[in-house]
């Protein structure tokens, strides 16, 4: 599941999810971040369902951060899209690849939601879900 955590900026110095991902024995991928000192926002992909995704959650919300999951980012419209590999190159993390018969396969853990293969799609075949 990828969760969007929002920083505020009293917590922005620190370290909590370092501490989390201790403290609950979690792997996390950050898949993007952008923080300066007014506030931090991360992405990342948490490997969790169920009870253990809510535990993570309310440990973030405990320390004061705001979590948001994020479901399915982007959909493809298999009848518009040509696999042509357009939209390949220009992901920045690389959630785009093909297949091993060439169809066009999105890996969600990793989509970030920045809408370069929306924009790069010369079929309009991949649209924000």
């Amino acid at each position: 599941m990828n969760l969007r955590l929002v920083y505020k900026p009293e917590h922005v110095k620190k370290p909590i999810l370092a501490e989390i991902v201790l403290r609950k024995k979690v792997r996390l991928n950050i898949l993007d971040a952008k923080v300066n000192s007014q506030k931090g926002e991360l992405i990342i992909s948490a490997p969790l369902d169920g009870e253990q995704l809510e535990d993570l959650i309310k440990a973030f919300q405990a320390e004061g951060v705001t979590v948001e999951t994020l479901p399915r980012i982007v959909d493809i419209e298999r009848e518009r899209c040509t696999s042509c590999g357009a939209c390949i190159s220009p992901c920045p993390v690389s959630a785009l690849s093909f297949g091993a018969s060439y169809t066009l396969l999105l890996d969600e853990n990793r989509c970030v939601g920045c809408r370069v293969c929306v924009d790069a799609c010369p079929f309009r075949a991949i649209k924000m879900a």
